[in-house]
């Protein structure tokens, strides 16, 4: 191999590697913009289901307790 070919071997080596090194900063960049929305998404879902968790102990404190405690079932229709 002439000191020409290996030159331009080198040159085209190191060309791979920063293009392959590019293309790493590229997808980890992407994955930081995915992480940070996933975050955002997965912090929105906690603020809802703390909501959901208020309201239901809310609902469960109006209910009432004790045996006067009626079912729908035992009802009667207003047909009847």
């Amino acid at each position: 191999m002439s000191f020409v070919s290996a030159e331009i071997y080198a040159r085209e080596k190191y060309m791979n590697l920063e293009s392959r090194i590019t293309e790493l900063e590229i997808k980890l960049a992407l994955q930081d913009e995915l992480l940070e929305e996933l975050n955002r998404i997965v912090a929105t879902q906690q603020q809802q289901m703390d909501q959901v968790v208020n309201e239901l102990r809310w609902l469960q404190q109006q209910e009432p307790s004790g045996p006067a405690q009626k079912s729908l079932f035992d009802e009667v229709p207003p047909h009847y």
